[in-house]
């Protein structure tokens, strides 16, 4: 079913990555940031409503972060492109990364959810392997704005459609390519090791878009001083 991912843990230096930014005509890398601490949001693509969600609310917490003297970065599973259009309308003070391949995701080890087929005597391992039936049952209304706890991808289109969003094209094919994609959040400290990290549904996907609270992450970037 694929090779064991784990998430990088505190105290472990930060992989390198360099990224296309969504706002201008640069790169922004590992070593651009470095001798400043950051967090880095890794998301799934514009399509899933609870990293558009999570992402307005860094952007609320960037006053208290740059005061921390902390960077916030976002990676969103999209292409330049499609990054840039929507962004052109939903403008954020977050600095905004393109990677339509998941591919910071897998250096930092953020688990992608794969399945079993039917017939498979395999045991599941969540997160990083998981029978449909288990994935069928959850529950889930992390902000509590559904009417009940409601199966994740009947979440998706049920708050899709709330916002107004729809799919395009882009949105589509990255939606069938990475669909299950976790999210991660990594506080990295000056030197480039990481200090602080959280994982969506480490515990099971009742736990599916949760994400760290304005509380937790102000905490974290707290502790860096």
């Amino acid at each position: 079913m694929g090779d064991q991912i784990n998430p990088l843990q505190p105290g472990e230096p930060a992989p390198a990555f360099a990224l296309p930014a969504v706002d201008a005509n640069r790169i922004v890398s590992l070593v651009d940031l470095r001798g400043r601490p950051f967090l880095l949001g890794l998301f799934r693509g514009l399509h899933c409503p609870f990293c558009r969600r999570q992402l307005r609310q860094l952007s609320g917490l960037q006053p208290a972060l740059r005061a921390a003297g902390v960077e916030t970065l976002a990676v969103i599973n999209t292409s330049l492109e499609r990054a840039r259009l929507y962004f052109r309308y939903q403008p954020t003070p977050v600095v905004l990364l393109s990677d339509p391949d998941c591919l910071t995701h897998r250096a930092f080890g953020v688990p992608r959810v794969q399945f079993l087929p039917e017939a498979s005597t395999e045991p599941p391992q969540w997160p990083e392997r998981a029978t449909m039936a288990q994935f069928q049952e959850a529950r889930i209304n992390p902000a509590g704005e559904l009417a009940e706890p409601t199966q994740p991808m009947e979440a998706n289109f049920v708050l899709n459609a709330k916002d107004g969003f729809e799919l395009d094209e882009t949105d589509q094919a990255i939606f069938a390519e990475h669909a299950t994609q976790l999210v991660g959040h990594f506080l990295v400290d000056a030197g480039g090791i990481v200090r602080w990290a959280k994982i969506e549904a480490r515990d099971g996907p009742n736990g599916i878009g949760t994400f760290p609270t304005p509380e937790e992450i102000i905490a974290a970037a707290s502790e860096l001083e």
